[in-house]
Formats: structure tokens, sequence, C-alpha cells
């Protein structure tokens, strides 16, 4: 399994619709971030769904290094 790359060291925020899935790239490649554009093919990660409860903003991890999954936990304040 691949090692993720740090996409930027700091959360994206997006504004989300209730009860629509969002596919976060775990692997840092995507040119398309914070969602997956296929670039993580032969990496062994795979994008991770986040589903919004309701409607509003949320913080994806930018440095793929969250405790939390998909959303921001301040790890890129420690790399």
């Amino acid at each position: 399994m691949s090692e993720a790359h740090v996409a930027q060291k700091a959360p994206y925020p997006v504004t989300v619709e209730a009860g629509k899935s969002y596919w976060w790239c775990s692997c840092g490649r995507s040119k398309n971030q914070p969602f997956c554009d296929g670039s993580h093919q032969g990496s062994g990660l795979s994008p991770v769904e986040y589903k919004a409860a309701q409607d509003g903003t949320v913080y994806f991890c930018g440095c793929k290094h969250s405790g939390k999954g998909s959303l921001c936990d301040g790890s890129h304040q420690k790399l």
C-alpha cells in the first residue's frame, strides 16, 4: 500500500447538500482536490464516501492524515 501525498497543509472548505455523496480523495494525487478523479489507480488507496447529513460547509482534509477520515481534525498542524 502506498502512502498518501499531502495535497495541502490546510482543509478544503466545501458547501455540501444534505443527502448528496461526495467522494474524498484519500491518496492526494487527484487534480480535483479534495475530490477523487481516479488518480489513485494502482496506489492501493481508494476514495472515501462522505454523505452530507445536512446542508452547510464542511472542511475536507487536505493533508490526507486526518483521524476523522475525510474531514479535517487538525492533523496538518503536526506535519
